[in-house]
C-alpha cells in the first residue's frame, strides 16, 4: 500500500500489525523481566493484562498520531523527525521513575517495551500510512 491518502484500511492494518508485532516483543521481555527477579506486585505493567491493554492503547492513539500529523501537517516528514523521538522520550520518563523506585529489571523492562512498540510502529507506519512526499 503506497498511496498517500490515509484510509481506513491503512490505519486497522497498521493497529492489527502493531499490537500483534509489539504484543510478541512485549510478552518475551516481559518473561525474561520476571525471570530476572522484576516484580509484577509493586510493577503491574508486567503483567499480560496491564501490558497488553497499554499496548493496544497507545498503538490506537499513536496511530491517529500519525494519521493526523500526515494528512494535516505542511511537511509530514519535518513534524515527525522531532514529535517520534518526543513522544519516546517522555514515554520512557515513568519508567526512569520506576526503576528508581521498583527497581532497574523492571524499569528497564518497561522502557524496553516502549522502545519494542516504536520498533514494530515505525516500519509498519511507513508502510501501510506512509507520509507524503
Amino acid at each position: 500500500m503506497t498511496t498517500s491518502a490515509p484510509t481506513a484500511r491503512g490505519f486497522a492494518l497498521s493497529v492489527l500489525t502493531i499490537v500483534v508485532g509489539a504484543g510478541i516483543l512485549n510478552t518475551l521481555i516481559a518473561v525474561a523481566a520476571r525471570a530476572l527477579g522484576a516484580d509484577t506486585t509493586a510493577v503491574p505493567g508486567l503483567t499480560a493484562p496491564a501490558y497488553l491493554t497499554f499496548t493496544v492503547i497507545g498503538t490506537v492513539l499513536g496511530t491517529l498520531g500519525w494519521s493526523t500529523v500526515r494528512r494535516c501537517a505542511a511537511s509530514p516528514s519535518r513534524v515527525m523527525s522531532w514529535l517520534v523521538p518526543l513522544v519516546i522520550v517522555v514515554s520512557l520518563v515513568p519508567d526512569v521513575l520506576i526503576a528508581v523506585s521498583a527497581g532497574p529489571v523492571a524499569g528497564i523492562a518497561l522502557g524496553l517495551m516502549h522502545l519494542a512498540v516504536l520498533a514494530v510502529a515505525l516500519p509498519t507506519f511507513r508502510h501501510f500510512l506512509p507520509l507524503p512526499r
